[in-house]
């Protein structure tokens, strides 16, 4: 079963295969041809097989981990994604505001791990533009959460005015 995977807002095939921590180095062996996302110690680590390999690798930082860490990749990297171990551990949201705002970083920012409808719009107004949703949400369910506000008060990547100056 593949984990779904919204996109700019829509439910799309993902290409991208997520590499386990413990087998990471023989798992980029084996899948030369197949775009794959490396946890960061693979990514600091592997230099010499990532850049040997013709797909495209991309890396993903756990909640400890910080965009500083790729700062000077980001130019290549064309996916960043960002793992919340947890419901209740919000760092990646502020790592997604810091990769588009202080690196202006471009690519896709993808949201996963324990990544629930409750938290998409929120997400959203961060920087995220990709959700691999946890297997047991509903993807429909999760494609309204885009929905659920009208009207933002706050700045944000998404909507950098707040309420006030846009009247």
């Amino acid at each position: 079963m593949t984990t779904p995977l919204i996109k700019n807002g829509a439910l799309v095939d993902d290409n991208w295969v997520l590499v386990n921590t413990t087998t990471g180095v023989d798992d980029i062996a084996i899948l030369q041809d197949q775009d794959v996302i490396v946890p960061l110690s693979i990514w600091l680590t592997e230099q010499q097989l990532i850049r040997s390999r013709p797909a495209k690798t991309a890396v993903w930082l756990n909640s400890h981990e910080t965009p500083e860490a790729i700062a000077e990749s980001l130019g290549t990297l064309p996916l960043v994604a960002l793992n919340f171990p947890e419901f209740k551990d919000g760092r990646p949201f502020s790592s997604a505001r810091e990769l588009r705002q202080r690196f202006a970083y471009q690519g896709e920012i993808r949201a996963i791990g324990d990544v629930l409808r409750d938290q998409l719009f929120f997400m959203q107004r961060c920087g995220f533009d990709a959700f691999a949703l946890r297997d047991d949400q509903d993807v429909d369910n999760a494609l309204r959460a885009f929905n659920d506000f009208r009207h933002v008060y706050q700045p944000a990547i998404d909507q950098p005015l707040p309420l006030f100056r846009r009247r």
